[in-house]
């Protein structure tokens, strides 16, 4: 069972935080590839817990290695999607101690601040804010990006219809540049 691979911690809130009893299969099944390193593609229905799926092991990750912040890329192609997996997201990482953040379009520039000031552990944003935040002489790149293990893509058949998904694998090319990191890679659809 792939589940006792996740940090004792992350364990022990699925169980008795969230009163999950198991994980769905593709829940089980990615932690395997996830903590092994793979770069994983998730595909499944809508509400078929892909999110999870990808996060589940990320955050085991990051605890057992102990990575500091931030670490994760979670991009998605609209920022709706963004603001609706921020409240989730951020009780997951709440109940280990970690933190997440949104930086998009609609975000104030005063919680972007924040985020440059204390960097979460993972950051949701969009392929645009991304680029943004690589041509912006606010933002200290290698501060913001030395340290990125992970890229979480969300809804990539959306990327993958058009130039954004040329764009992304480019953004992607320059943080793994700035950080000398090959950022291990989930996709999700």
């Amino acid at each position: 069972m792939n589940f006792s691979r996740l940090h004792p911690a992350l364990q022990h809130h699925i169980l008795n935080s969230l009163e999950w009893r198991t994980l769905r299969p593709l829940q089980e099944a990615a932690i395997g590839p996830v903590l092994d390193g793979a770069n994983v593609l998730l595909i499944a229905p809508t509400a078929g817990g892909k999110t999870e799926a990808a996060v589940f092991p990320v955050l085991s990750e990051i605890l057992r290695r102990d990575l500091p912040a931030p670490s994760v890329l979670y991009v998605c192609p609209i920022r709706a999607l963004l603001n609706n997996l921020e409240s989730r997201l951020g009780w997951y990482c709440s109940l280990i101690g970690r933190r997440c953040a949104l930086w998009h379009g609609d975000v104030s520039q005063a919680d972007k601040s924040a985020v440059l000031r204390d960097p979460p552990d993972i950051l949701l944003t969009t392929p645009e804010s991304l680029e943004a935040m690589l041509v912006s002489t606010r933002v200290n790149k290698a501060a913001l990006f030395s340290r990125i293990a992970f890229v979480i893509a969300d809804e990539l058949h959306a990327f993958g219809a058009d130039d954004r998904g040329w764009h992304l694998l480019h953004i992607l090319q320059r943080i793994n540049a700035l950080s000398g990191i090959d950022a291990q890679r989930v996709g999700l659809s």
